[in-house]
């Protein structure tokens, strides 16, 4: 038991600031990336209204 305990407060030392790095990282990348989705989806709805696209 003691040895478990012990693996597990090495692995809580190990990975506590990997975390929020790692969360971090990914949501700023995540931001980037939905925000380029959007400029996408604008850019795709001013191309079809100028065209004359008809939205039946």
């Amino acid at each position: 038991m003691k040895t478990i305990l012990l693996i597990k407060e090495i692995y809580f030392e190990g990975f506590k600031n990997l975390g929020n790095v790692i969360v971090r990282k990914y949501f700023k990348f995540f931001t980037w990336f939905s925000f380029i989705m959007f400029l996408v989806v604008l850019y795709a709805f001013i191309f079809r209204v100028s065209t004359g696209f008809a939205f039946d």
